[in-house]
């Protein structure tokens, strides 16, 4: 029983601190991506984000157009998520070792989410042709600067642009290498 309960606490953490890390690895590359930010996600994602990062923002500028204090709360909400697993485990957590985990768990999150972005406007270029919604908006904002140097290595075969695929396989290829480091 007490290992049912652990399993399921442990996901708890894990589930909640993915989805917060999310939104802040949006909040990261919205402004680096050059996003629209009266779009109405946008405007959630940094409402959602704003009661850590803008004290943290007054300690630590950005450096260019990355958001340090994002990069920073990002990687705390990482490591305190993994000590507190390691805890809930009954592992003796080790500070250096908690620290790459916690770097390269956020490199391979990041890989991850713009795996999944490219994948989602694989599906809504099926789906739906034109019209506006704000979800995609910021999917399209996201994964062009992505897709943008396979487009002109690969042109579009008989009108279809399979730049996407090849991102995919770029992404894999990367994810495996940081999963390499491990």
């Amino acid at each position: 029983m007490a290992t049912g309960a652990t399993n399921a606490l442990v996901f708890i953490i894990d589930a909640l601190s993915r989805l917060y890390l999310l939104v802040l690895l949006l909040r990261l590359f919205l402004p680096l991506m050059r996003a629209d930010f009266q779009n109405p996600l946008a405007q959630a994602i940094l409402k959602l984000t704003s009661p850590l990062v803008v004290p943290v923002r007054r300690i630590l500028p950005p450096v260019g157009r990355i958001d340090t204090a994002t990069v920073v709360i990002a990687f705390g909400v990482q490591y305190l998520a993994l000590f507190l697993i390691a805890l809930i485990g009954r592992n003796n957590p080790d500070i250096v070792t908690l620290l790459v985990a916690s770097a390269i768990s956020l490199v391979l999150l990041t890989i991850n989410l713009f795996f999944w972005l490219i994948i989602i406007r694989i599906v809504v270029s099926w789906i739906s042709a034109g019209g506006y919604n704000p979800a995609v908006a910021i999917v399209y904002t996201l994964t062009e600067p992505l897709l943008r140097p396979f487009r002109r290595l690969i042109p579009p075969l008989g009108g279809f642009d399979i730049s996407p695929v090849f991102a995919l396989i770029g992404l894999g290829a990367l994810m495996r290498l940081v999963m390499g480091l491990v």
